[in-house]
């Protein structure tokens, strides 16, 4: 294979869950556990022995993420004060499983864009933040499921799996490996959210995404998008994290405890990933030769608004506009790495031939990955 062989992103689509709670709707929820555990702790609580738990409202939640509203898998079991937590039953071993199910939806969409059967696809990336089980892998499932030949495997790294499967995808691809790659990035945030947490019961919906990348020469549609230069970047915190694993059951004193699901110290992430992304997005357009007054557009990890906000404004040295900066928080809320790729699906049609932008996620690790595209005839 040529070292100049243009590698493109040829089709993208996004699995949309039925089911959407309003702020509204959750903030009931929310207050209706908080008003019980308040009572049934009354003593304690005058004792000093325990503090009262506050009421959240949905004012605070857009005011302070951007989000309205949120797409789930089960409804019900999150709205329910007496469980707050989805309810998935559990599926046999002969059946798709959640994650299966919603990849191959998503999937379907992004090849019938690229104009690709299962035929033409090499190998299956299922890239997110949550898997379903250790093995086997999800990937491989997906990929029976469509009837794909050749190999797939699932990796994690937590809000930027969507980055940095593009960039895996793109370097197998570079190296002749493959000729065409289905990167999937199935999200069920609502399973490792706790929805008893006022600071982050708010924060996540459920999706799943996937993108067809391929070779030029194997690209049969218009419009499809050069990636010019991909880069990555890690560094270790522990101000996101949830330290749910298979080796709990050898602590059992720790099961069930609030670290097994999603946990972080939300101020701290905004100082310190902030300037990091920033500094990751104009260091990487630096060195192609590329002025951020030459993007067009930056699809962004939609995690909060406010961040998303002030990435735009450090990277452009101005405040972006919504059409340079596209924000689908207020319908999806946060959706782990589905949440750029969910943005570039949905504003990216209107873009022209030549014109630049960037994908770009974030998240838990650290970690961020950028992702230079460019849109072609």
């Amino acid at each position: 294979m040529e070292a100049l062989t243009k590698i493109l992103i040829s089709g993208t689509g996004v699995f949309t869950p039925p089911n959407s709670i309003s702020n509204e709707e959750l903030v009931v929820s929310f207050n209706a556990y908080v008003q019980n555990f308040n009572k049934e702790n009354a003593a304690q609580i005058e004792a000093g022995e325990i503090e009262a738990l506050t009421e959240s409202n949905a004012a605070f939640i857009k005011k302070a993420s951007g989000i309205e509203s949120r797409y789930v898998l089960n409804k019900e079991g999150i709205l329910d004060p007496n469980i707050m937590a989805p309810q998935l039953r559990e599926r046999s071993n002969d059946e798709p499983s959640n994650l299966a199910e919603m990849a191959v939806a998503a999937s379907k969409d992004a090849m019938e864009r690229a104009g690709k059967t299962a035929a033409d696809i090499d190998a299956v990336l299922v890239a997110c933040s949550n898997l379903e089980r250790a093995y086997p892998a999800i990937a491989v499932e997906v990929q029976d499921l469509l009837g794909i030949e050749g190999f797939g495997f699932d990796m994690n790294v937590a809000c930027s799996s969507a980055t940095f499967g593009i960039k895996t995808a793109y370097d197998m691809l570079k190296a002749g490996g493959a000729k065409c790659v289905l990167v999937v990035d199935p999200e069920v945030c609502t399973g490792h959210l706790n929805f008893r947490d006022r600071d982050s019961h708010f924060i996540f919906g459920d999706v799943c995404t996937a993108l067809v990348l391929e070779t030029e020469d194997t690209c049969t549609v218009k419009g499809a998008w050069e990636i010019l230069s991909t880069r990555l970047i890690t560094k270790f915190s522990n101000n996101i994290r949830n330290n749910y694993g298979f080796l709990n059951r050898s602590a059992p004193e720790g099961v069930g405890q609030p670290d097994k699901l999603f946990k972080q110290e939300g101020r701290k992430v905004f100082r310190e990933v902030v300037p990091m992304v920033a500094k990751l997005i104009l260091a990487h357009l630096s060195d192609e030769g590329i002025e951020p007054a030459q993007l067009k557009r930056m699809w962004l990890h939609q995690a909060n608004k406010g961040m998303n906000d002030m990435i735009g404004k450090k990277v452009l040295g101005r405040e972006p506009s919504r059409e340079e900066q596209p924000n689908i928080l207020n319908e999806y809320a946060n959706t782990s790495s589905a949440g750029s790729i969910i943005a570039f699906n949905k504003h990216s049609d209107d873009m022209t031939a030549g014109e630049l932008g960037v994908i770009c996620s974030f998240g838990a690790g650290y970690s961020a990955g950028n992702v230079i595209v460019q849109r072609q005839a």
